[in-house]
């Protein structure tokens, strides 16, 4: 880890922010200790991430697989172990999981949706570009809502890891 962590409960000046992230995460990560280096950053991360976890319309388990696809495109150990288990409380069976972990490829085990989703997380973290007919795809099965939702967590997770794998969390 390149930045050292802020030990919960260390510094006053942090109290009310550590409390709102234990409110929201029932304690203070790893990756947290590490936003407390910045505030403002933490308090704007807590935020987002909150909304993206729990006022998402996506049903858990399709958040989750997104968010897990995510983290093995980019190489984020920290963030594929740490939603595997709410992937898998969530619903996800280990196939599915597994049909996750080839970055090269997608496996077997995924229904129509979940493949098309997967592929919109394809596209959207390696090119940034969705080509119009997977679009077709998606808004065939999402309506305008879940398509904000949906690419709202593709790109705050891609976020996510790409700040976890620049810090060497997780290694």
């Amino acid at each position: 880890m390149r930045i050292a962590p802020i030990q919960p409960g260390s510094k006053p000046e942090l109290a009310e922010l550590e409390a709102v992230i234990i409110a929201q995460r029932g304690r203070v990560s790893p990756l947290y200790q590490v936003l407390l280096n910045s505030p403002p950053m933490a308090h704007g991360w807590e935020q987002l991430l909150t909304a993206v976890r729990n006022r998402n319309t996506l049903p858990a388990e399709l958040r989750e697989l997104v968010i897990i696809r995510v983290a093995v495109l980019n190489g984020a150990t920290y963030e594929y172990e740490a939603h595997v288990p709410i992937a898998l409380r969530a619903g996800a069976t280990q196939e599915k999981i597994n049909a996750l972990g080839d970055p090269d490829k997608l496996g077997s085990g995924l229904s129509e949706l979940e493949h098309t989703l997967i592929t919109l997380t394809d596209a959207m973290t390696r090119n940034i570009k969705v080509p119009a007919e997977l679009y077709k795809q998606v808004r065939s099965h999402l309506d305008e809502r879940q398509i904000v939702d949906v690419m709202v967590t593709i790109g705050a997770y891609n976020m996510v890891s790409r700040f976890l794998v620049a810090l060497e969390m997780g290694h």
